[in-house]
């Protein structure tokens, strides 16, 4: 059960509340905004919640145990406080948001209900409808290492080893037209083979993404052009001309760390391990059973 200091106690219990709430969002860039469901700005701990444009409550739950809670925010979608840009560019991804109960005749009589991060974001309507997730969101992210034939290693962390700046990994390229919204199509990348850039990713270097790294899902050369597939719609925010370093991606099998990137010494799966096929295998005439690797 939670509890709350004297004051507040006091005022809640008193059957006449003048209560707000408020959001205090502070996003991953470290810009902090502030917003309040009450019909005049609110001000306290140095941060200003300001009606217009603001957040309503929705729908939330709570859970015991280490169980995640949920809730949501909506709002309107607004150039001077949220815009559609700010979300499609994931600048609230990921970011903090405490809901606060706030006496608004003596905000120094106030009480922190949540800590959340926003999830999921949705846009409809001109407004967006945000999932906040409870800190025990942390508790449900796996850990440890699993037996799989594929590497778990991320292309260029310490465990894998491969230095993703070598010029032979890495190119520089621009945005030459946009396909659709998720696929691009670039100039720079013909030096290399068709697929290199397959499951690598981008780092932007100019236009609206600037500093921000998308995830490639394929890379296809088409008529002589390259054409990079993302798994985020990147044609809604750049722009013809916007440049880019893209870097060489990596399907984590044997054969690719063993010939792309000559990293066999540090694969990081088991590619002996049998797959889920082995089970439905039996002795056939002709087969050569001399107990050598199926995986060289």
């Amino acid at each position: 059960m939670k509890t709350f200091d004297a004051a507040f106690a006091a005022h809640i219990a008193g059957g006449e509340t003048t209560l707000a709430t408020c959001w205090r969002i502070v996003r991953t860039d470290d810009v902090v905004l502030g917003f309040t469901d009450h019909d005049v700005a609110l001000a306290f701990d140095g941060v200003d919640y300001l009606p217009a444009h603001g957040l309503d409550g929705g729908e939330g739950t709570a859970k015991l145990g280490a169980q995640v809670d949920t809730s949501e925010v909506v709002g309107i979608l607004h150039s001077e406080a949220i815009t559609e840009d700010d979300i499609l560019l994931g600048r609230f991804d990921g970011a903090l948001v405490e809901t606060w109960r706030v006496n608004w005749r003596d905000v120094l009589v106030r009480a922190l209900l949540r800590r959340d991060t926003i999830g999921e974001i949705v846009r409809e309507d001109g407004a967006f409808r945000a999932e906040l997730r409870s800190g025990q969101q942390a508790l449900n992210v796996p850990k440890g290492r699993i037996y799989q034939a594929l590497c778990d290693a991320e292309l260029g962390d310490g465990r894998c080893g491969v230095s993703v700046e070598t010029p032979v990994f890495k190119a520089d390229a621009g945005v030459a037209a946009v396909r659709d919204r998720f696929r691009l199509e670039v100039t720079g990348l013909d030096e290399l083979a068709e697929g290199w850039f397959s499951f690598g990713r981008v780092t932007w270097q100019s236009g609206p993404r600037t500093g921000k790294q998308d995830r490639v899902v394929s890379h296809a050369r088409v008529g002589g052009a390259d054409i990079l597939a993302f798994d985020a719609p990147v044609g809604d925010w750049v722009e013809i001309g916007n440049a880019l370093v893209a870097y060489a991606g990596c399907d984590r099998r044997f054969s690719s760390c063993k010939s792309k990137f000559a990293n066999a010494v540090n694969f990081r799966g088991f590619p002996h391990i049998p797959g889920n096929d082995f089970v439905m295998r039996y002795p056939k005439s002709g087969d050569v059973l001399e107990g050598q690797a199926l995986v060289k």
